[in-house]
């Protein structure tokens, strides 16, 4: 059999790799759950009608098909490409169950079927944490979500060194408003081509929204000047108002983002912008919106991105309206570990091995092993009876720092160092920073 090539697209982690995930999922769900959010997990798959509704995003959604399935039948069931979607389902299913305002938390993985590059895969792990409420959800929460996910990133930061970010905001209501006050007939087209600023530039988006939407090169150029707008303040707001547009829409949604941004400031400052080009694709937003990149790595952009929906999840009689924000997991990790800089101290949870001095005495092995184990020491035994050299160079190549010899009372040797000492398995243990692996960077 031939050797099998990898796919494009689907990253997977060695164990050292792998470390460093649980590390960071780990300080992520702990955030979460300090500030209240319960975990829930959902099923992968989703109706396609309902996933090919939530805008351009339909063309990239992968169908589920039985392989056996009769010719010219059509897959119905389609991967998720994100945890929202399946989320708002979650939330109509179970609404009965739920006591609101539901907050949840959802790590999964999700897949789309976009060309695979740096930071951009087609299978990936995602860390969302959503509050959804039956009728209306307060517009606090809007300023919450920010708040806990820059804190949740801040200590990726603080305790791993991954690079620290920069949220970018906007809201809907802000650029709906502006456009209806521009006396635009389709706001969500305009919004459409004012996502692609970033990537194309103005000049471009000038021509897009005059060529193929049909408004006025006055408009137009209204449109792109506020869309660059971008301050750290509340003075975005006189920004905005200095290019004489009126709509209730558009003072409502400068109050909403002055709101996010004003507390911003107070609670994780420098941290937050208020950046009116972003608009985020997804047709389901319809107020706040987010996106964060890593500082120093925008080329890899948004890492962590949301906003809120007020319609996405509804039954015809009541409304569950939503605000959420994702933290694209592999999208930050692939990149740091690719170009090493975040590394595991070892790549085997393991801190010590038990030397087996013969295969007749395995056994006082694994006893000395169940020993450390039960006070919280990963350990294994060594796999053969070889000399005594070959079981410390098995342990160097699996980055175990410590070889166990002897029954019960020992002696335990650091291979780093070389240092042996007397120890009882009862009562050593191995320094704390050794007990487990630890995260580094290469900062």
């Amino acid at each position: 059999m031939s050797r099998p090539k990898p796919l494009s697209g689907f990253p997977e982690l060695a164990p050292d790799a792998r470390i460093v995930e649980q590390f960071v999922l780990d300080r992520l769900r702990e955030t979460f759950e300090l500030h209240g959010f319960g975990s829930i997990e959902t099923r992968a798959v989703e109706p396609l009608d309902r996933l090919a509704k939530q805008g351009e995003i339909d063309k990239e959604v992968y169908a589920v098909q039985r392989v056996a399935a009769e010719p010219g039948t059509r897959a119905d069931l389609g991967l998720h490409f994100d945890l929202t979607v399946p989320f708002a389902r979650y939330v109509l299913e179970n609404a009965g169950q739920l006591a609101f305002p539901f907050r949840r938390y959802q790590i999964q993985k999700v897949w789309r079927g976009e060309r695979p590059q740096e930071g951009r895969y087609r299978e990936f792990t995602q860390a969302d944490i959503d509050i959804v409420d039956a009728g209306t959800l307060a517009a606090h929460h809007d300023v919450e979500l920010p708040l806990v996910t820059l804190g949740a990133l801040e200590r990726l930061h603080t305790d791993l060194g991954v690079p620290p970010v920069l949220m970018r905001v906007n809201n809907r209501k802000l650029a709906q408003g502006f456009y209806l006050g521009l006396d635009i007939a389709d706001p969500p087209a305009v919004l459409r081509q004012v996502d692609k600023l970033d990537k194309i530039g103005p000049d471009r988006v000038t021509a897009l929204l005059t060529d193929e939407v049909g408004v006025s090169a006055a408009q137009a150029a209204s449109v792109v000047r506020m869309a660059q707008i971008s301050t750290a303040d509340e003075s975005f707001v006189d920004h905005v108002r200095a290019l004489g547009v009126d709509h209730p829409q558009l003072d409502e949604g400068l109050e909403l983002l002055a709101g996010v941004v004003r507390a911003a400031r107070e609670h994780v400052p420098g941290r937050l912008v208020a950046d009116l080009k972003i608009a985020r694709g997804l047709d389901y937003y319809t107020g706040t919106v987010y996106e964060t990149e890593l500082v120093g790595f925008e080329g890899w952009g948004s890492i962590s991105s949301g906003g809120r929906y007020d319609s996405l999840a509804t039954d015809g009689r009541t409304s569950y309206p939503g605000v959420g924000l994702s933290i694209g997991v592999t999208r930050l990790l692939a990149p740091l570990l690719g170009r090493g800089f975040l590394r595991a101290s070892r790549s085997v949870p393991t801190a010590v091995l038990v030397a087996v001095e013969s295969e007749e005495s395995r056994w006082d092995a694994m006893a000395v092993a169940e020993q450390l184990r039960a006070r919280g020491i990963a350990c294994e035994v060594a796999p053969k009876a070889d000399r005594f050299g070959k079981q410390i160079r098995y342990a160097d190549r699996r980055g175990i720092p410590f070889v166990w010899f002897g029954g019960a009372e020992g002696e335990v040797k650091d291979i780093r160092s070389g240092d042996q000492v007397p120890a009882v398995a009862a009562s050593w243990a191995p320094p704390a920073e050794d007990l487990r692996p630890q995260v580094h960077s290469a900062g």
